[in-house]
Parts: structure tokens; C-alpha cells; sequence
């Protein structure tokens, strides 16, 4: 399957630059696969498909402050280190930039109370680094580090909370996942009141989110792992809704990506570890029945997943819609409902 079957025209200016307020007031396009029929409306509609026994599973991960600005101890230097995942205490994976002189024993100072080293490289052009800091890391980062944006965003956002989802609590993340930002309290609790159950699993998003497909064979892409969280109650949640005929409607790729990584003979099991899972078309869903998610990237592994769920040429004809009717695109833009 080559990559440029994944590929589609976006005019710059549907690339969403702001978030919309209220949250829920985005728009919403509905595929139904079966009927292939599209149905156009806002977010906040998403409780008329909605229905008593479903459950949905929302992904935790809160965004920390991942961009470091700092200089380099020996010559003055300015470099920026984003921080991607925590191996062990005090040591991470980080992309540095300008990545080719950050070579192993350079120190970069951040200020008085943090710097790092480098310690080598990674497979995938990164470094690890270990810091050393006086206070507690967690404050310290969110003192002197920056909220990532991608890099289609080029605005700056006012308030860096809208970059987060109302029920984010798992720090980790070096990006939002967007599906869940449409969401507000109220939504939350309406969806509860219709008689659906609401799971919260955590993955940590990591470089997977901003490493482009290289390979025009998409299988010999290799995705880069990121830690996941499957708690008992989150488990018995999903499992109960496929045992009594419930949907289970996973918000955002990332959380379709630990459903689908936990699952063990159509049951999720409760636990953690790291996936590296690569889901495009072929691949046999086990435990999602339903997707809400933005739009997204031409090429991306993202639209792949999507396109496996719904099928390719269904997902680009719902993309050319989007399009022609200026829907708002990628991670401040509007939504999507697959069923």
C-alpha cells in the first residue's frame, strides 16, 4: 500500500488557527460505513447518536510543558530540547535542535536550576539527555518550559488550557489529543445522563504524533512506542459494553490505539507497557465499534488508521466533502463521528 494513497488537497486556510469557543459548539461530520450516507451538524449533536449501554473511552494524558529553551555550558549557544518521554527519573527522550552538535557529554543550561546532559543517541535522531535540577522537576518545567503547538499552528494560544482536554489529569503528553478537546463538563454529563459510561485510559503522546511517513510502502513505516495505561475500572467498563451489546466508542486515535494494543481475545485487560502498534487498512478492529476524532494530516499515520476502520476511499470522499464545505482542519478544527 503506497503512501500516496493517503494523500489529499487541503487549502492552507482550512488549517484551524485557534481553538472555537464554547468547546462543543465545532462542527461535526457523521460517516455511517454501512450506508456510507455523510450527515453534516455541530458538536454538541453528538448526544442524538449516542444510546444507552454504550461506552466511550477517552484518553487521560495531560500535555506538559515539553519545550525547553537553553544554551549550550561551553559556548553560549542557543538550543531547544523538547522533551518526548521519561525512560527513567531524570532521564528522557527529547528532540534537540540543532540536533547535529548535540553530541554525547554536551551540557545545556536552562537557567540556575536546570540543565542537562546528553548521554547518546536514538534510533530515531533524538537524544537522551539526564537532567539535573534543585526543587522539585515538575515545577521547575512548568516555570521555564513552553506548551507545545504543532507546527501548522501559528498563532499563540492566550490560555494554554485550551490545548488541553477538560478531563486531563495524566501529566506526560508532548501533544493534546485533539478528539477530546470538543468536550466540555456539561457534554460529559449529558452523555452520562442518556445512560452511556464514560472509561478513562492514558496514553502519552510522543513523537508518533509529529514523525512523518517516510516509506512510500507504508509497511516498512516503523512507529515510535509510547507509554499506555489501562486501569481495572476502565476494563471492566469496555468489556461489560461488548458483553451487553453496548458500543464502544473510542474518542481519538490515540485511545483506539491502546484499546486495540490491551486487547486480549476480544477482552481489554487492565495494565501498562508501551505500544509501538501500526494500525492501516487490513487491520481487524477487536474492540472499536465507534471513532470520534478530527481531521487529519495528508499522509499521516492517522488518516491510515481512520481509513482502516471506515475504508479509504469512503474516508477521502468524507475529507473532499469537509473541504468543499470549509470545515476547520487538524488539531483546533472540527470533528468527525465514524459509526
Amino acid at each position: 500500500m503506497k503512501l500516496s494513497e493517503f494523500d489529499y488537497d487541503l487549502p492552507e486556510q482550512l488549517i484551524a488557527q485557534h481553538p472555537i469557543e464554547p468547546r462543543d459548539s465545532s462542527r461535526l461530520l457523521v460517516l455511517d460505513r454501512a450506508s456510507t450516507e455523510i450527515r453534516h451538524g455541530m458538536f454538541k449533536d453528538l448526544l442524538e447518536y449516542i444510546s444507552p449501554g454504550d461506552t466511550l473511552v477517552f484518553n487521560d494524558t495531560r500535555v506538559i510543558p515539553a519545550r525547553l529553551m537553553g544554551r549550550r555550558a561551553d559556548t553560549g549557544g542557543q538550543v531547544e530540547v523538547f522533551l518526548l518521554s521519561e525512560k527513567t527519573e531524570g532521564e528522557w527522550e527529547v528532540l534537540v535542535k540543532p540536533g547535529k552538535r548535540a553530541k554525547p557529554g554536551m551540557v545545556i543550561e536552562f537557567g540556575p536550576e536546570l540543565s542537562c546532559e546528553v548521554l547518546s543517541g536514538t534510533d530515531f535522531g533524538g537524544r537522551v539527555v539526564r537532567f539535573a535540577f534543585s526543587g522539585i522537576f515538575a515545577e521547575i518545567l512548568d516555570r521555564l518550559g513552553e506548551t507545545p503547538l504543532p507546527p501548522y499552528i501559528h498563532e499563540r494560544l492566550s490560555d494554554s488550557e485550551r490545548y488541553q482536554t477538560v478531563y486531563s489529569r495524566q501529566r506526560g503528553s508532548a501533544a493534546a489529543p485533539t478528539a477530546g478537546l470538543h468536550f466540555t463538563p456539561a457534554l460529559l454529563s449529558q452523555i452520562k445522563e442518556k445512560g452511556a459510561r464514560l472509561a478513562f485510559i492514558t496514553l502519552h503522546v510522543g513523537l508518533g504524533t509529529f514523525r512523518p511517513v517516510a516509506a512510500e510502502d507504508i509497511t516498512d513505516h516503523v512507529m515510535h512506542r509510547e507509554y499506555f495505561s489501562v486501569s481495572e475500572e476502565a476494563a471492566e467498563a469496555v468489556n461489560q459494553a461488548k458483553e451487553q451489546g453496548g458500543r464502544v466508542i473510542a474518542v481519538g486515535t490515540t485511545s483506539i490505539r491502546t484499546l486495540e494494543t490491551a486487547v486480549r481475545n476480544g477482552r481489554l485487560s487492565a495494565g501498562s507497557g508501551w505500544t509501538e502498534i501500526f494500525i492501516y487498512p487490513g487491520y481487524q478492529f477487536q474492540l472499536v465499534d465507534g471513532i470520534i476524532t478530527n481531521f487529519h494530516l495528508p499522509k499521516s499515520t492517522l488518516i491510515m488508521l481512520i481509513s482502516a476502520f471506515a475504508g479509504r476511499e469512503r474516508v477521502l470522499a468524507a475529507y473532499k466533502e469537509a473541504v468543499q464545505r470549509e470545515y476547520r482542519f487538524f488539531s483546533f478544527g472540527d470533528a468527525m463521528l465514524l459509526l
